[in-house]
């Protein structure tokens, strides 16, 4: 196994001396996920159509609430409102989905564990590429239903790469901590699944952040899908360009927790054979 220290590159040279084996074992998670059943990898589309016909009924019809235009003004409709809550979960289901089973993905893969030679600090990254296979389905989705109900999306779409890098670097770093961490506590799983469930209902995904009171701004922009949840809005539908500055804030603040969640996996990763 290659050893690539503790600098602050270390995480992005396992990633790309492994790429392979990561691109291998994500092919096979997702294989394994959906083999066997009737409609196959269809269930990869049919579930999140079904998600988002599910929360837009929901929220907009039965709660009836609504986004309105950047302006302020109210009255779009149903639709729109769809695609401004698709958006969002497509994001969050990248976070939330790596972390709901980074607690248990050592304990699940235990046999890797026992294996002197194999990068186990590779899990979580297979992890996301699952969750990006995913997230990639429901960006195509999005995609056909905005060309169907809006025509095409503003140009500034193209930069929505610019948004995953620093939610792909903040899950892996929460993903890492966990996984070391969920080796240790055999609770967390049950303790992260419920963190998730608020941490969704806490980011501005059914709602803008110009519903919450003023006083309250401050706390919910410690969430850490804030900024990359309004900076993807502005993108996908608003037509504008995130500010350079708080977007480098952002991903150096992702860096940082990707690099310290890195870290603790690599000094921990010595005590799982012989907790498992």
């Amino acid at each position: 196994m290659a050893g690539f220290g503790a600098g602050p590159f270390a995480l992005f040279q396992t990633a790309w001396h492994h790429r392979s084996l990561i691109l291998r074992l994500a092919r096979r998670e997702i294989d394994a996920r959906y083999r066997g059943s009737v409609l196959g990898i269809v269930w990869a589309v049919l579930n999140p159509i079904l998600m988002l016909a599910v929360y837009t009924f929901v929220f907009s019809v039965v709660f009836r609430a609504r986004w309105g235009t950047p302006s302020g003004a109210a009255g779009e409709s149903n639709t729109e409102f769809a695609l401004l809550l698709f958006s969002g979960l497509i994001l969050f289901n990248v976070l939330g989905e790596c972390l709901n089973r980074a607690p248990g993905l050592l304990l699940e893969n235990i046999s890797y564990i026992k294996k002197v030679v194999f990068p186990l600090e590779i899990l979580p990254l297979v992890s996301l590429a699952v969750a990006l296979f995913n997230a990639g389905i429901g960006f195509v989705i999005l995609l056909v239903f905005h060309l169907l109900v809006a025509g095409l999306p503003p140009l500034t779409a193209l930069l929505l790469p610019l948004v995953l890098a620093p939610l792909c670097l903040t899950t892996l770093g929460l993903s890492w901590f966990f996984a070391a961490a969920g080796v240790f506590l055999r609770d967390l799983r049950q303790v992260v699944g419920v963190a998730v469930t608020v941490l969704m209902f806490l980011s501005p995904i059914f709602y803008p952040m110009t519903a919450i009171p003023e006083r309250f701004r401050a706390i919910l922009h410690l969430n850490p899908m804030t900024a990359i949840l309004e900076q993807s809005k502005d993108l996908l539908f608003w037509g504008r360009v995130p500010s350079p500055v708080e977007w480098g804030l952002a991903t150096l603040g992702a860096w940082v927790v990707a690099w310290l969640g890195y870290l603790w996996f690599m000094k921990t990763r010595r005590g799982f054979a012989d907790v498992v």
